[in-house]
């Protein structure tokens, strides 16, 4: 296996050899194949070129100086290639030991602007392999949908927030905080993972959903509706073997370990209710339901009865209609509503 620094010391010698224009034909079929052996050389290439090709522009500095030449302050003419002014030149001189001037090469641009060029394509390498991706979030009561740059689809429940990093070898998605469905496009050589406090979800090709809770950041619940992936325990002292989740299985994760429902009371897609902005429940306790409604809407519904809380509802109802739930609960159980504000009190009526 080639290491990833192999991988980009072999795509710089062939950009570097493409742009001095000395390629055979026979050299232009092994380079064709060397790309095509694996996406992680076709990623490097064309990287790279793309740093070469802009660090080319360094060029045009050089318009009109002459080697050895430092450019003289104020002395200026318009560049063809930059579309504003290029320095022009003149001779330094220094004194010698034996008295007499002699022009010194103080800088040698074509020099300079190599060492520009490598500095540029190192730290852009190093920039490209380890910062941070695009981060997309949704506000409370939203839910929005996002295409990968590899195909992957993304939808993004309310309140929630990740951070995206796709490299040569490895899909990395951040979930920050609320819970996102993934649908993966398949690449094998890439590890779609999905990092969600402590807790690793790894899969290839499948469909699932993460979900962090707001109030127990360390607890993870995953759900599966295609294929498989793999949940990773966090590292502790005491090694936790990986637990593999089917479709139709749902799975919590937490600092403990991993608790895995291979039957799960119902279908795993009634889980997954708020993709079309409903929310549905089935014998839930009504704190349950409530705190689900409080994730999608500013209204937040306030029970500090725990009778009440303990009632247990079913239906489905739209995520963002809150009043009509309340109205529905307080017709069909001895529940007295109250508002204040931005807060709907329940109470045993």
């Amino acid at each position: 296996m080639e290491s990833r620094t192999q991988i980009e010391e072999t795509a710089a010698r062939w950009v570097a050899r493409r742009d001095r224009k000395d390629l055979s034909q026979a050299d232009e079929q092994e380079l064709a194949a060397w790309l095509q052996a694996s996406i992680a050389h076709r990623v490097a290439f064309i990287r790279l070129d793309s740093m070469w090709r802009e660090a080319n522009r360094l060029k045009a500095l050089g318009a009109g100086v002459g080697v050895g030449v430092v450019p003289a302050p104020g002395e200026w003419q318009r560049s063809p290639f930059l579309g504003k002014k290029a320095p022009q030149g003149r001779p330094v001189t220094v004194q010698t030991a034996s008295g007499k001037p002699r022009n010194r090469p103080v800088v040698r641009l074509r020099v300079l602007a190599a060492s520009v060029l490598v500095g540029a394509i190192a730290v852009g390498t190093a920039w490209m392999m380890k910062s941070a991706g695009p981060a997309y979030q949704t506000h409370v009561g939203s839910i929005e949908g996002v295409t990968l740059a590899d195909g992957s689809r993304v939808l993004l429940n309310t309140d929630s927030k990740i951070r995206v990093e796709i490299s040569a070898t490895e899909r990395r998605i951040q979930l920050n905080r609320g819970e996102a469905f993934f649908d993966v496009a398949k690449d094998p050589t890439r590890p779609f993972v999905v990092v969600a406090g402590e807790q690793r979800v790894v899969a290839v090709g499948t469909k699932f959903s993460v979900r962090r809770f707001e109030h127990r950041s360390d607890e993870v619940q995953v759900v599966v509706t295609e294929g498989r992936v793999r949940m990773e325990p966090p590292t502790s002292a005491v090694k936790l073997p990986p637990v593999t989740v089917a479709a139709g299985n749902i799975a919590r994760g937490s600092g403990a370990g991993v608790l895995l429902d291979a039957q799960p009371e119902r279908p795993v897609d009634e889980y997954l209710t708020w993709r079309t902005g409903f929310l549905m429940f089935r014998a839930t306790p009504l704190a349950e339901a409530a705190a689900e409604f409080n994730r999608y809407n500013a209204t937040k519904i306030v029970i500090d009865d725990a009778a009440v809380g303990a009632v247990r509802i079913g239906g489905n109802f739209r995520s963002d209609n809150v009043e009509v739930f309340v109205r529905l609960v307080e017709r069909s159980f001895p529940v007295r509503v109250e508002r204040h504000g931005e807060r709907i009190v329940l109470t045993a009526n």
